[in-house]
């Protein structure tokens, strides 16, 4: 059985001796590192009903993974610089952490923290990318126990366009010092594989999240993923191992691909 399946034709990228080379993997975090969807979704739902407007479980996980002024702007049915769009942006981020960070380590998805490991052993750099602000992102990172398997966190608030603008990604993969097409975006949404294509970065889909499998593999060139685990088989796939391991970061305890693979 085939771990990913390509969809469409694939970008021209550069090519190593021995295939394609990803040396960096960006990742988005809510719907892909993150289980949050569930939570985040209701936190919407209660947020708007405060502004006045009544929004069901289903337009609330559409606004997921859109820019806070976009998202609530969408939810509203105002301009993203009404009062009412900012006010609800602020009750937000006030509960974020009541209503959802307080999960802790059982937001992750299976297999993220042994996949990540595996990911740096095989000396993939890695980072996150996001809709979210920089400092939410990273106490997400940090409840979950994975802050230390991540390098650069780019949040919405360090670019001037976010999601699908591929400013996000390609800032990412610059502080990483990898260049765009030897890089992989994995994501769970149809923007995130847009963004993907248009920085020219390996579109790689979840199909755990919240977008559905025939958007994400409408989008030419994506790898569909089932699983974390089948992330890190495409991605591991494509990157030649190197001699030596990579030395993990303080608390993080690396794991080979190998082993990773074989308890699948």
């Amino acid at each position: 059985m085939r771990v990913s399946m390509e969809v469409g034709e694939r970008p021209v990228r550069a090519r190593s001796a021995g295939g394609e080379t990803i040396r960096a993997a960006v990742f988005d975090l809510d719907g892909t590192l993150a289980n949050t969807l569930p939570a985040i979704s209701k936190l919407l739902v209660k947020v708007a009903a405060e502004q006045g407007c009544s929004v069901t479980a289903r337009q609330a996980a559409a606004a997921i993974g859109k820019p806070p002024a976009a998202a609530f702007g969408r939810l509203l049915g105002r301009p993203e610089d009404d009062g009412r769009v900012q006010a609800a942006i602020s009750r937000y981020r006030e509960l974020f952490a009541y209503e959802v960070l307080c999960q802790g380590p059982q937001l992750l998805y299976p297999g993220v923290t042994a996949g990540l490991s595996a990911l740096r052993a095989h000396g993939v750099e890695l980072a996150v990318a996001t809709s979210k602000t920089t400092r939410s992102a990273e106490a997400l990172l940090d409840v979950m126990g994975i802050r230390d398997l991540v390098g650069p966190v780019v949040g919405q608030d360090m670019v001037r366009r976010g999601k699908p603008h591929p400013e996000l990604v390609l800032r990412a993969a610059g502080r990483l010092g990898v260049p765009a097409w030897q890089s992989a975006y994995v994501g769970d949404t149809v923007g995130d594989m847009r963004m993907a294509v248009t920085a020219r970065m390996e579109p790689v889909a979840v199909t755990y999240g919240s977008g559905t499998f025939g958007e994400l593999a409408a989008v030419a060139g994506t790898r569909m993923c089932g699983s974390f685990k089948d992330v890190v088989s495409v991605i591991a796939a494509a990157r030649p191992r190197p001699a030596a391991a990579v030395p993990a970061r303080p608390r993080a305890a690396a794991v080979p691909v190998g082993a990773y693979q074989r308890r699948r």
